[in-house]
């Protein structure tokens, strides 16, 4: 899993590498393998709440996963617990955005730490809609202070997740556990700030980057306004220089992931474990990288909302691409098949499975977004169907976009007369799904509750959720409770 990849940035997914896109060949091989699911969405394009749907299969209103400072309750189910029910063990390594007390959720283990906090600190305040969090929010100094270093606190990061996956997958293929296994291994980058490693900076000619197809808009819809005052956009100049050095360093942080995919890739099959693992590539949200003078993610336009999606299973799954739109809500579904385990009811995707057999297409599936975090002053509802993208709040004007026809999706279409009859069923099919007034009510009475838990553990000794790692350093390489000779047949693998 990567962080803030947008699947328009891929190869993969129709971008030129080197100029609109990023070179990923092990991605590519992945994508040449495997199925593509090439209109594939973030049900709430934010971090924490993104990977919640995704791992419970459930909407964000559903289980009350606002935003990044939400409680993700440990009674929700989610594909862990699903697949730990049906024999695997279960590994976690890297980010997962967990907020609250439980740091597993159905993991067996987890083997780093999160890049982000698992408080309440990040909570934001939809009764002080002028209002910025500084200390947290973003703003555009990822963007002012693009460029190349050889460490960070992102890479960092990174360099631990690719480590311990590649480690733990050695160890899989040596150990004496004979259940099936199922490894989650989710990098940060190439998430803000746009900050690369040399080796990945000079895949790319920097004067052939291209800067965004779409500026600043003169008239832009109220919540990107507002996403604009977030990050403090509306009061920042940059040039095209900055924007075309942040593009760069964000494509060569998709190559850093492909490097680590391709280790994850050579090491299974080194280890004759290919033929016989799943595996899924996916991330939580895009990234706007300057598109409509807009950066990073919350809102639904294609380049924060569309993620990749490959599947490949060898032997099963003939290569192919698949155009039926689809969402994270589909991932918990679709892993709970593969590992021959039961699906719940209450899930809100349906499993992947069966169209990646058949390949027929479902030109009328439906795919429903939500979005409740900073920026919004009230829900942001997305409905996805056919060629038409209708997004909705009730503060703001109705957007009704034809993605086909206009992939920037600078033609509103609600306002124009010939549409009203789309507008209406939209709407209609809207308020059937969700009362807006009651889910506001909902989120503010729980950012309040959560502000004033918050507020209260900071006085006095705070004792933090973050997960913190432990290891048996007892129990590792050579001690004296154990055997030599079998320590060192054991750990052997070819």
């Amino acid at each position: 899993m990567a962080d803030q990849m947008a699947a328009p940035f891929l190869a993969a997914y129709g971008a030129e590498a080197g100029t609109s896109g990023a070179h990923t060949p092990n991605i590519d091989r992945l994508a040449a393998e495997g199925v593509v699911f090439e209109s594939a969405y973030s049900n709430s394009p934010l971090c924490a709440p993104a990977r919640f749907s995704m791992m419970s299969g459930q909407l964000n209103t559903k289980i009350g996963a606002y935003d990044n400072a939400s409680e993700f309750a440990s009674t929700v189910p989610t594909f862990a617990h699903y697949l730990r029910s049906a024999g695997y063990q279960t590994s976690l390594i890297g980010k997962m955005h967990f907020v609250g007390a439980d740091q597993l959720h159905g993991y067996e283990e987890r083997l780093t730490t999160d890049i982000y906090p698992a408080d309440f600190g990040w909570t934001p305040n939809w009764e002080d809609e002028d209002g910025r969090f500084d200390w947290w929010y973003h703003n555009l100094d990822s963007v002012l202070h693009a460029g190349v270093a050889d460490a960070s606190n992102q890479l960092d990061y990174d360099d631990d997740v690719g480590h311990h996956t590649i480690r733990k997958l050695r160890d899989l293929a040596r150990t004496a556990d004979g259940r099936p296994w199922m490894v989650t291994a989710s990098f940060t980058h190439p998430h803000d700030p746009y900050v690369a490693r040399q080796q990945f900076w000079d895949l790319y000619d920097h004067d052939a980057i291209s800067l965004p197809t779409v500026g600043p808009l003169d008239e832009p819809d109220p919540h990107s306004e507002r996403l604009r005052h977030v990050i403090a956009a509306d009061v920042t100049e940059v040039t095209d220089e900055q924007i075309r050095t942040a593009r760069h360093a964000y494509l060569a942080n998709c190559s850093y992931v492909d490097h680590w995919v391709g280790k994850v890739l050579d090491t299974l099959d080194h280890h004759d474990m290919a033929d016989n693992t799943v595996v899924m590539f996916t991330a939580d949200h895009g990234d706007m990288l300057g598109e409509r003078g807009l950066w990073y993610k919350m809102s639904f336009f294609e380049h924060a909302a569309r993620v990749p999606l490959i599947l490949r299973q060898p032997g099963r799954f003939a290569p192919s691409r698949i155009a039926t739109h689809t969402s994270l809500l589909d991932v918990a579904p679709t892993l709970v098949e593969l590992a021959g385990a039961p699906i719940a009811a209450d899930l809100d995707g349906p499993s992947l499975v069966p169209l990646a057999e058949c390949g027929v297409e479902d030109s009328d599936r439906l795919i429903v977004g939500e979005y409740l975090g900073e920026g919004a002053i009230a829900p942001v509802f997305m409905l996805r169907r056919s060629r038409l993208k209708f997004v909705w709040s009730e503060p703001d004007p109705a957007q009704l976009y034809d993605v086909v026809t206009d992939p920037s999706e600078l033609t509103n279409l609600a306002t124009d007369p010939a549409w009203a009859g789309s507008v209406a069923t939209f709407e209609a099919e809207l308020h059937e799904r969700w009362d807006p007034a009651a889910i506001r009510a909902d989120v503010v009475a729980n950012q309040r509750s959560r502000r004033a838990v918050n507020d209260a553990l900071r006085k006095g000794k705070f004792a933090p959720w973050d997960f913190q790692p432990t290891t048996a350093a007892s129990e590792q390489y050579m001690r004296n409770h154990l055997d030599l000779n079998e320590v060192e047949s054991t750990r052997r693998s070819g």
